[in-house]
């Protein structure tokens, strides 16, 4: 439906479509924001929505679209911080050129307010993202746990099994030696 003057917002009603695999609205005169609901179309390999008037954020269920591997949505009045997915900072910095409010990977790597020092318990200026830094912290919090667990369950599964099974510390040991003589 590219290039059909058509105008208004986009209809919501375009979210319920689940099975929507390629969507071109480029070239018309929509308006509004986008539908939040849009991560809906978790089908979705193609959606260009370029050189409209569509102003707002893209919002954040734009992250749920994991097979979309081309996107246009440039030279619209987007604007807020590109939502972080590892779909959406894999497309090239041009699929959201035009779009002077936009900020964040891949057009920069950082949104103003990004850089200022700041408790991270009080949210920043442009209304904050806790979210963000609750995911963060339990990514953070899960990774360490992780860690640790891993490190004490392989030490214990390796050296305990050499403490308590005698004929495999001997095998090991005679193992070492037989390195070390072919070595020296």
């Amino acid at each position: 439906m590219s290039n059909n003057n058509l105008n208004g917002d986009i209809p919501q009603s375009i979210t319920s479509l689940l099975k929507l695999i390629s969507l071109n609205l480029s070239r018309n005169s929509f308006t509004g924001v986008l539908p939040s609901n849009f991560g809906q179309l978790e089908m979705l390999e193609s959606l260009d929505l370029s050189r409209n008037q569509i102003s707002g954020r893209i919002p954040p269920s734009f992250s749920s679209l994991h097979y979309l591997s081309v996107l246009d949505l440039s030279h619209n009045n987007l604007s807020g911080r590109i939502p972080l997915s590892t779909q959406l900072q894999t497309f090239n910095a041009s699929a959201f050129m035009g779009n002077l409010g936009l900020c964040g990977p891949p057009l920069t790597p950082e949104c103003p307010g990004d850089g200022a020092t700041q408790d991270p318990a009080v949210p920043n200026g442009d209304g904050g993202d806790k979210t963000k830094q609750e995911d963060d912290s339990l990514i953070s919090f899960g990774f360490y746990v992780s860690m640790v667990l891993g490190l004490i369950i392989g030490f214990w599964g390796v050296f305990g099994t050499l403490l308590l099974k005698s004929s495999w510390r001997y095998a090991y040991f005679r193992y070492l030696d037989n390195i070390k003589d072919r070595i020296m």
